[in-house]
């Protein structure tokens, strides 16, 4: 199976999918922000607990290269602990870091019942492969993932909500968990929910938020995503994150919003 990242002895060689759509040297900050969840969650000290936050700082843009990762853990605990995983190139350079919250998981006899998440957006099978026009290169992180678009698109501006599923495994030989299924998707929340033209415009995280109420389950996973811009180049994108069962969490990205072609010369 074809996989976002290849082992190499401590590194991991980064393929054409992760490619992103700014710069074909970079990648999309999906597959790295997996790639380091998946570290964080090996080095955990409670077993099987569940992951409740992931906060994602990206430094500077990931190159497509052999990159490796530094875990350690910042607050051990029993019942609640904070890992921090820190993405390098070949060179040391530190690229990305997550920091990471994880809680025992417990069934707890809560007063009234435990609450049953909000409902999922309508289901993959009645949504629609949307057209991703903006990306030039044929092979690359939008090819790695099946999309289907209920409410909106990634071609149309504004709040759009869409299911993906994973075609590539995230590193070689390995299945990905839905946690790292779900961290591939989310940082596509800002470009699904784009309200400026791709070919005029960025707008890039430089940061990824993710706050869960629980563990996501299975293979699709959806986001519903919309963008709010402020006065002075930045904007804020939020949205919720659901799988088939409903509501798993949140994520917000902040933006830095610029020209990306020179603008028209205004006449004299």
């Amino acid at each position: 199976m074809e996989a976002f990242y290849e082992p190499a002895g401590e590194r991991f060689a980064s393929t054409a999918y992760t490619r992103g759509p700014w710069d074909p040297r970079h990648q999309h900050a999906g597959p790295p922000a997996a790639l380091l969840a998946r570290a964080a969650v090996r080095a955990s000290g409670i077993a099987d607990g569940q992951t409740v936050r992931c906060s994602f700082d990206v430094l500077r843009p990931v190159p497509i290269a052999a990159l490796s990762v530094e875990t350690r853990v910042l607050r051990p605990g029993r019942r609640v602990e904070q890992l921090e995983a820190t993405l390098h190139d070949e060179a040391g350079e530190a690229l990305m870091r997550l920091t990471c919250w994880r809680m025992r998981a417990q069934a707890l006899d809560l007063p009234g019942g435990p609450a049953g998440p909000d409902p999922p957006p309508a289901p993959p099978e009645s949504g629609v492969v949307p057209r991703m026009p903006f990306w030039r290169d044929e092979i690359a992180y939008h090819r790695a993932l099946d999309w289907r678009a209920v409410a909106g698109s990634f071609d149309e501006p504004g709040p759009a909500t869409a299911w993906s599923r994973m075609r590539v495994a995230l590193v070689a030989g390995e299945r990905p968990t839905p946690l790292e299924r779900l961290l591939v998707m989310a940082d596509a929340a800002s470009g699904l929910s784009a309200t400026l033209p791709w070919d005029r415009w960025l707008f890039v995280n430089v940061d990824l938020g993710v706050h869960l109420e629980r563990e996501p389950e299975g293979e699709w996973l959806a986001m519903d995503a919309r963008t709010r811009f402020g006065p002075a180049g930045a904007a804020l994108c939020t949205s919720v994150l659901s799988d088939a069962r409903g509501r798993v969490g949140v994520t917000t990205q902040s933006l830095l919003i610029d020209r990306r072609t020179p603008a028209p010369s205004t006449p004299a």
